[in-house]
C-alpha cells in the first residue's frame, strides 16, 4: 500500500514520491549538488546560515519561474545570515541561462540531476518523472528543518507567507 504522504498530483493526476518525506525536526540531508559552474556543493556548506530551500520541478515552467522570482525578490530584504537555494533537476547550464534571462541574482540555483541525492534523501523525487516535487524547507543554522511544506498539487505555488513567517522565527 502506498503512503498517502508520498503522493502529489500534477493537474490532478497522482504521482508517487520516493523515500520518506522530510519533516520538521529532521536534519537536512547532506546531499551533493552541482552549481552553475559545474562544481560540487554540499548542503552542509551552508551550515551557520538560515537556509530556505525551494525545490521545483523545472525553472522552465511558469510556476517554478514565479516561485524562484518571488524568492529572489524576498531575498533583497533579508540579511546575509539567510541564503535561498532553488534546487531542481535542470542541468546547471539551463539554470545559469534561466537566472541570466530572469535577472535572478540573489537565489542560488543548484542541480540534483547527477544522482538525485537530495530528492531521494528528502523524499521529494517524483519517481515516474525524475523531477523534484514542489516543496519549501526552512532550515536553521544547525541544519535542522524547522518548516517543511510539500505542495500537494505540483502546478500550484507554495504558501509564501508561511515560509516567511517560519523564517522570521529563526533570524
Amino acid at each position: 500500500m502506498v503512503n498517502p504522504s508520498n503522493i502529489v498530483t500534477l493537474h490532478g493526476n497522482p504521482l508517487t514520491l520516493s523515500g520518506n518525506l522530510i519533516q520538521n525536526g529532521d536534519r537536512l540531508p547532506n546531499a551533493e549538488l552541482i552549481n552553475n559552474d559545474l562544481k560540487a556543493v554540499r548542503l552542509s556548506d551552508y551550515r551557520g546560515k538560515v537556509v530556505i530551500i525551494s525545490s521545483v520541478p523545472s525553472l522552465d515552467t511558469p510556476v517554478c519561474d514565479m516561485q524562484t522570482r518571488r524568492f529572489n525578490n524576498e531575498a533583497a530584504s533579508l540579511s546575509d545570515a539567510v541564503v535561498i537555494l532553488t534546487l531542481s533537476m535542470d542541468l546547471p547550464f539551463a539554470q545559469k541561462r534561466w537566472c541570466g534571462a530572469a535577472g535572478v541574482e540573489r537565489v542560488i540555483t543548484l542541480s540534483d540531476h547527477r544522482t538525485a541525492a537530495f530528492g531521494q534523501a528528502a523524499g521529494l523525487l517524483i519517481n515516474d518523472l525524475r523531477l523534484l516535487a514542489r516543496a519549501v524547507l526552512v532550515v536553521d543554522r544547525e541544519g535542522v528543518v524547522r518548516h517543511s511544506q510539500l505542495v500537494q498539487e505540483v502546478s500550484e505555488e507554495p504558501d509564501y507567507d508561511a515560509v516567511l513567517g517560519a523564517l522570521k522565527t529563526l533570524i
